[in-house]
């Protein structure tokens, strides 16, 4: 198996719904997806169950009780419980398109991890999309997208599906080659070498804290926010704290003075 995909979500299932939709439609098939829930509801059971057989691998739905945001710990669980030797990273409200697998795996490279980004809708175009429009790739269409009333920016070009076009940009782009949740790969060796995600953050910079210490491990990032693409879909975020981001910060402002790499509340407490 060439890939693990972890998929955290809490309770979202129509969103979740619509995103492992779009990964029956890979042109690349050879990954399992592990979804790792942070104390849903028996709902999004029912929706992991209703995918058992769209899939060259099993799903696997790895689950605790819910006790506040811990998706740092859910991650962690799904990290030991996956096969493969490479792992992407991405959440349950983000659709992918159809090459989104197989440029992640194309671009993978030893001593390096993937920096991905992502194309946010809004609230009501995230309640439009149909499972055909997924399935016919819809979605990801400026032309569709503007009829359903979006407002086009420069961000529309990310969904431009150019080679060249997307190299180039990937190069041009002032954004941080930084881990995001979203949409992130790297080695399964290199993530456990620091002892995977930080247990002790809860909402804010929890996934860069884990790639600056990538960083810090030595390796490097590759930018590829405008050849693997998704679309965000709209949800509220009840769970921002500010004191929270503001622990965050510190965490990773003395991660990076002190060049920390491997954390104690981490992959290893499991």
């Amino acid at each position: 198996m060439k890939l693990s995909i972890i998929i955290s979500t809490y309770n979202s299932e129509e969103w979740l719904h619509k995103v492992l939709l779009g990964y029956t439609i890979q042109t690349a098939t050879d990954f399992e997806i592990i979804v790792a829930d942070d104390g849903s509801t028996s709902k999004t059971q029912a929706v992991v169950e209703s995918f058992a057989a769209k899939f060259k691998h099993p799903i696997l739905h790895v689950w605790h009780e819910d006790n506040g945001f811990r998706k740092c710990r859910i991650l962690n669980s799904a990290i030991l419980k996956s096969n493969s030797d490479y792992l992407l990273f991405t959440d349950g409200d983000c659709i992918p398109r159809k090459d989104f697998v197989a440029n992640h795996l194309k671009q993978r490279e030893k001593g390096y991890f993937l920096s991905g980004g992502y194309f946010k809708l809004p609230m009501n175009i995230s309640k439009a999309i149909t499972d055909d429009d997924i399935l016919t790739q819809k979605c990801f269409d400026a032309s569709w997208l503007k009829k359903q009333g979006l407002k086009l920016n420069f961000k529309i070009t990310k969904l431009i599906h150019n080679h060249y076009f997307a190299a180039f940009m990937n190069w041009v782009t002032p954004t941080k080659r930084s881990w995001n949740g979203h949409n992130s790969s790297g080695y399964k060796s290199d993530i456990l070498a620091i002892n995977g995600f930080n247990e002790l953050l809860e909402y804010g910079g929890e996934d860069r804290e884990m790639g600056e210490r990538l960083f810090n491990l030595g390796l490097f990032s590759k930018q590829i926010r405008y050849t693997a693409i998704c679309v965000h879909l709209d949800h509220s975020r009840s769970y921002v704290n500010p004191e929270k981001v503001a622990y965050n910060m510190e965490v990773r402002k003395f991660n990076s003075k002190n060049k920390i790499t491997r954390i104690e509340m981490g992959l290893d407490k499991h």
